[in-house]
């Protein structure tokens, strides 16, 4: 068995530890969503707290790790006699992003009970995670309906198994933690409010930390064994605080002042919903007893605010997490229940000198924010003129609208979204089929319509039917799916006009929205100048995207068929890595086509590939001014697709377009 990295240990991520302590102190809490980029121990902490989680005692022989002192009245494998029950280390389990519904609820053999009449219930993770850790890495890439399982079986603590009237339920009570990286996608904002807490965490930039960190990694690998040991110590004085703070938790006495701070807080940040309040409450007090105290301070209060309510903040896939502390300090200051003036000794910046430096995301209090983004290279600031060849500063987007969807035409089965229609395991019934391996969605009444011929001939004796393997239907279920959009936008002089790119901007960024709302994976390609470039390959982080976006700058000539020979070669590499994944091209361009020999010809036959290949696709006419050449027409007719303008491209507008994009792209269904 490979020996864990000590969580003590680990170097710097106060936060993050804080937060894993805190959910082991109280489960209640609500599990801790960690966020952050690649390298930065996430999963190494994750791993290393179950090693710090007391022994549990268990029923034995138990599958679903009933205490023996309150076993679960329903538990499948009960009911359970009383005795000293057996003892073991608290598991942590791992849900795989790929892990289907089966393997994470548990499964029912439908076969049995059909024909037996008997509940034959093969456990899940969930099941395995019970009284112990379950851990998700990359939750932002778990399918949605999965994470909905998840979620509420945490709230609920109990899982439900259903399968056409057999149902079996079980406990499941566990801290659950999800890691993620926001570069490969969000979370739903729905979603991200169901985990309590959230840390974000990134790599030192202290030469000394980084230097300690390679250390002890080394040290690690090199001995695993002896590492452990050497922080063997400080493993057990954490172990038994926690057994200390769980024990003095239910004495941890909330106070009415804590709990106005707690309400006014979340009111003056305009959370939504009365979880936010629940979840720092319930921090709050955790903190109060991880400290050794029986009552919670206004710094708990402070502490719980701010590993409570970043991700609740958000509005859109574009906002960053984040607290501004300033106001967090004003209103726990004004909720205190003292007034500044009766304090004989006022601190105005408080303990720890005024919250511990600048809000992640102070937003426009913070003062100073023009617009313009200071970047590495030459995407940020306004550059002077000799930044390049005609070249113009990144303009910024207008406000986005909201869009309906375009859809894909045809039915396909690619990954479970809110986009174009696909075959899926969940959505509406629509026949039935023979399963191809195991069941998972019995069509019933084409199983009884399949065994019912066959009664007199199996003898059947009894009320029950006969039911045999070749006699199971699985339901064939049609829902949506989520696509592959991807951009090509034309940045070049002709779209130069700071109001006309604003335009493009702002509708590319409704599109994006959109995207992201439908759970696809979105790509951008810009031609401009000579060439085409790759700004953002296929990717889940649609604020990746729209960063991406805003800083873009225009000029030089038009390279449309570069642009989309760019797009035609991304396409083919994103068919290797995800064949099932549909796409849908938005070309956004005044169709105006310059440099080069025959620009225009090349453009065409360029365009006639999608065309060939049946990929479906739209322009988005950017063409203005009171003469119009109709060149994005012309363009889409080449790309067997359709042309909108801007104005088109807004709400209602837009659902003559889908019907458009249906007829028009010739793709078989």
């Amino acid at each position: 068995m490979t020996t864990p990295f000590p969580f003590t240990a680990v170097v710097g991520q106060d936060d993050l530890r804080l937060a894993l302590l805190l959910n082991a102190v109280s489960p209640a809490v609500g599990g801790v969503l960690v966020r952050g980029e690649k390298g930065t121990a996430k999963s190494t902490a994750v791993r290393a707290l179950s090693a710090l989680l007391p022994e549990v005692a268990v029923v034995p022989g138990c599958r679903f790790s009933c205490d023996p002192a309150s076993p679960d009245p329903s538990c499948p494998d009960g009911p359970h006699e009383p005795g000293p029950g057996a003892h073991r280390p608290a598991r942590m389990v791992e849900l795989p992003v790929g892990a289907s519904e089966d393997r994470l609820v548990g499964a029912l053999d439908i076969e049995r009970a059909l024909a037996e009449g008997v509940k034959a219930f093969e456990p899940g993770l969930l099941a395995d995670a019970h009284r112990g850790i379950l851990y998700v890495d990359e939750v932002n890439l778990l399918h949605d309906h999965l994470v909905d399982l998840l979620l509420d079986a945490a709230a609920m603590g109990a899982s439900y198994v259903e399968r056409e009237g057999v149902s079996v339920r079980h406990a499941a009570r566990f801290l659950l933690v999800g890691t993620m990286n926001p570069e490969e996608g969000e979370l739903r904002p729905q979603l991200l409010d169901r985990f309590g807490l959230t840390v974000e965490v990134a790599a030192s930039r202290e030469p000394d930390q980084r230097v300690e960190v390679v250390r002890r990694r080394l040290a690690y690998d090199d001995d695993p064994a002896g590492f452990a040991a050497r922080w063997a110590g400080e493993e057990a004085a954490v172990r038994q605080r926690i057994v200390a703070a769980r024990e003095l938790l239910p004495q941890v006495r909330l106070g009415d002042g804590a709990l106005r701070q707690i309400a006014a807080t979340c009111a003056a940040f305009e959370v939504d919903g009365m979880r936010a309040d629940i979840v720092m409450a319930r921090t709050a007090t955790a903190l109060a007893a991880w400290a050794g105290r029986t009552d919670v301070l206004a710094e708990d209060v402070r502490q719980a605010a701010l590993l409570a309510l970043p991700h609740r903040r958000r509005r859109n896939p574009f906002d960053a997490p984040g607290l501004d502390e300033d106001k967090l300090d004003r209103t726990l200051e004004e909720f205190s229940g003292e007034s500044p003036d009766d304090d004989p000794d006022p601190d105005p910046d408080g303990p720890g000198g005024g919250g511990g430096g600048p809000a992640p995301d102070a937003g426009p209090q913070g003062g100073g924010d023009t617009g313009a983004r200071p970047e590495e290279g030459d995407g940020g600031e306004p550059q002077p003129s000799g930044a390049g060849a005609g070249e113009q500063p990144a303009a910024r987007a207008a406000e986005p609208f909201r869009t309906k969807a375009l859809s894909v035409p045809g039915i396909g089965e690619g990954a479970a979204g809110r986009r174009s229609r696909a075959r899926t395991e969940h959505g509406r019934t629509t026949g039935a089929r023979r399963p191809r391996g195991a069941l998972t969605k019995l069509h019933l009444a084409a199983t009884v319509q399949a065994a019912a011929p066959h009664q007199r001939a199996r003898g059947r004796s009894g009320p029950g039917l006969v039911i045999r393997r070749d006699d199971l239907r699985q339901a064939a279920r049609e829902g949506r799916e989520g696509n592959l959009v991807l951009f090509v936008v034309d940045a070049s002089g002709s779209m130069a006009a700071r109001q006309r790119m604003s335009a493009v901007k702002g509708a590319v960024l409704s599109l994006l929205l959109d995207a992201y709302q439908r759970r696809d994976k979105v790509g951008l390609v810009t031609f401009r100048g000579s060439a085409a470039e790759v700004a953002l390959p296929p990717t889940s982080s649609v604020d990746a995207a729209a960063a991406r976006l805003e800083t873009l700058p225009t000029g030089g000539r038009t390279p449309l068929a570069a642009g989309l020979l760019k797009a035609h070669e991304v396409l083919r590499v994103e068919r290797l890595r995800d064949p099932a994944r549909r796409a849908l091209v938005v070309v956004v361009t005044d169709g105006r086509a310059t440099g080069g020999p025959e620009p225009v010809a090349l453009a065409g036959r360029a365009a006639r590939l999608f065309a060939a290949e049946q990929v479906a696709s739209v322009v988005v006419d950017c063409e203005s001014g009171p003469v119009r050449l109709g060149l994005a027409g012309q363009l889409a007719a080449e790309l067997g697709g359709t042309a909108v303008t801007l104005d088109e491209l807004r709400a209602d507008a837009i659902a003559g377009l889908v019907k458009d994009v249906q007829g028009t792209s010739r793709r078989a269904a």
